[in-house]
């Protein structure tokens, strides 16, 4: 996307001079342990995995598991603009005659672009339409879909990716002064609240700029790797550091994976 190191200057120009993007929340983000009211629809096809990519920028990750009909477009309260992405939520519809007892979860990967997911107090979902059909009870998932809007009850769940440790994808357009990263797998909260980066032989970790969904970005260098990442979760600010994460050698449209994540609970 060309306007990506447009938008990451413009953001950081914005930047109080001496601010801080690692400053703690005080956090009205913080998980909630109850089961919440909500309304649901479904997008794509009835078997499908939803959208093709998505305003967090998973792309082609939302077609493949862990992804994989586990898609979800949330409304506004629970996107954030976009430091809602990779948040994992448990929902469950209330209907007995059709609705199964289980509940199922969905990673958010996607924004709801209408209907009342526009309006912002309201809580909704637009699943994928394998997601939405799994709420059904077995032999229902045709007549549940025929509904089109259901109400349901969600909850925050933690984000589980078993055998997959944080990745970091090197966005198209990257070079040595202006880098942008996609974050990919994290288990726990799932949401980023913010991002640093540290150079090769240096002490000082530099703050990176949310710019959308779950994609990062730098303006300045040339950066000199091998480049450590320092990651903090939107809900709980809880760290994490990854330490020569980003190779010398680094190459735009690579990803690179860590050797650690985030407990996988909330």
């Amino acid at each position: 996307m060309q306007l990506l190191p447009t938008l990451c200057f413009l953001f950081l120009q914005l930047l109080p001079r001496g601010g801080d993007a690692s400053a703690s929340h005080s956090n009205p983000h913080r998980s909630a342990p109850h089961w919440l009211p909500a309304t649901a629809t479904w997008y794509g096809s009835p078997e499908g995995d939803g959208s093709s990519g998505g305003a967090c920028g998973y792309g082609s990750l939302v077609d493949v598991k862990p992804f994989k009909a586990r898609v979800g477009a949330v409304s506004p309260l629970l996107f954030k603009n976009g430091e809602g992405c990779g948040a994992c939520y448990k929902v469950r519809c209330l209907d007995k005659s059709i609705c199964s007892k289980r509940a199922v979860t969905i990673i958010v990967t996607d924004q709801s672009p209408s209907g009342p997911s526009a309006r912002a107090k309201h809580t909704h979902f637009d699943l994928s339409g394998a997601a939405f059909g799994h709420l059904a009870i077995p032999g229902h998932s045709g007549i549940i879909r025929n509904r089109g809007l259901i109400s349901l009850l969600y909850r925050r769940t933690a984000c589980k990716y078993r055998e997959k440790n944080i990745a970091f994808h090197v966005n198209a357009g990257s070079t040595a002064y202006w880098l942008s990263l996609l974050i990919e797998y994290e288990d726990g909260e799932g949401d980023i609240g913010s991002m640093h980066i540290r150079q090769a032989g240096s002490k000082e970790w530099i703050a990176m700029k949310h710019i959308w969904g779950a994609n990062w970005c730098i303006v300045g260098g040339p950066l000199k790797g091998p480049l450590s990442v320092k990651l903090t979760t939107l809900s709980n600010n809880k760290t994490l550091s990854a330490a020569d994460v980003i190779p010398k050698k680094w190459v735009p449209k690579a990803t690179y994976t860590s050797r650690l994540n985030f407990s996988p609970v909330l």
